[in-house]
């Protein structure tokens, strides 16, 4: 069986193009990224939630199949990273950069 790479290669320069910089078109990036992480987390917490018991039963938990297979749906979900690297290539961010002095990227 043969296990396909997950891991592309990025033009550089396509990365930096939209900002002149890679290290800011890095931070675009990376706060998007974290953005969809934490919506991610909350929505998997949300439907968590419904599952959760104050008495651990070690029946229970080899019996719910449904917790199982939502969490098993949200480890197949492309990484953040990487769905923030192709929305940003596809120029469907959009950002602003503050003043020369203030270098902090507002998504």
């Amino acid at each position: 069986m043969a296990v396909q790479s997950s891991v592309v290669t990025r033009d550089v320069e396509k990365i930096a193009a939209q900002t002149g910089n890679i290290y800011e078109s890095v931070v675009v990036i990376s706060k998007r990224a974290r953005q969809i992480a934490v919506n991610i987390k909350e929505e998997l917490n949300n439907k968590l939630a419904e599952f959760a018991t104050t008495v651990d039963n070690l029946e229970e938990v080899f019996e719910n199949r449904e917790q199982i297979e939502i969490s098993k749906f949200y480890e197949r979900m492309p990484k953040p990273t990487t769905t923030a690297t192709e929305e940003f290539l596809e120029e469907k961010l959009n950002f602003r950069l503050r003043g020369e002095d203030d270098t902090k990227v507002e998504l």
